[in-house]
């Protein structure tokens, strides 16, 4: 989802829940569609209604990244920390999972834990840089893009490699 399409998404998955509100990939979508237009310290309450619908669903794990990745895009570390912290516990494989929760702890100055956040995830993908990453944002909303800068900082700081 890039930034231009967000907006007309979250009004699309709005209109859907208007004619069914158990849609959980359509809560979820909205809270995405929220962080991708910069609007991160949205970014929970519809992921919260989407895992009360369906906890074992399928993308559970990447909803509850998303939310990880906003809330550390608006500085709140801890809850970032939480939400990684619970997406790992429900798919260990889930590699972002792993570094979001790596910036986190270096937002709370848990240096090793950091590190530790990160050797997991290049374990999952060895080939994951800071470069690969930056190249592929999915918006150009300022705010967004201001979180994504944090993020690669920490992850930066916690050994992720730049290429």
């Amino acid at each position: 989802m890039n930034s231009d399409r967000a907006e007309p998404g979250i009004v699309e998955c709005e209109r859907a829940l208007a004619l069914d509100g158990n849609l959980a990939t359509a809560h979820a979508w909205i809270d995405m569609g929220k962080y991708y237009s910069g609007r991160g310290e949205e970014t929970e309450g519809h992921i919260l209604k989407a895992l009360r619908i369906s906890p074992r669903d399928a993308y559970a794990s990447a909803w509850m990244a998303f939310a990880a990745f906003a809330k550390f895009g608006v500085g709140k570390d801890e809850e970032a920390a939480a939400w990684a912290s619970r997406s790992i516990d429900a798919s260990p494989d889930f590699m972002t999972s792993h570094f979001v929760l790596a910036a986190a702890f270096v937002g709370l100055g848990r240096m090793a834990e950091a590190r530790e956040a990160v050797r997991a995830g290049l374990d999952l993908n060895p080939t994951f840089t800071i470069a690969r990453y930056r190249a592929s944002p999915s918006s150009e909303n300022p705010r967004y893009l201001a979180g994504l800068a944090r993020i690669l900082d920490a992850l930066r700081k916690a050994g992720v490699p730049d290429r």
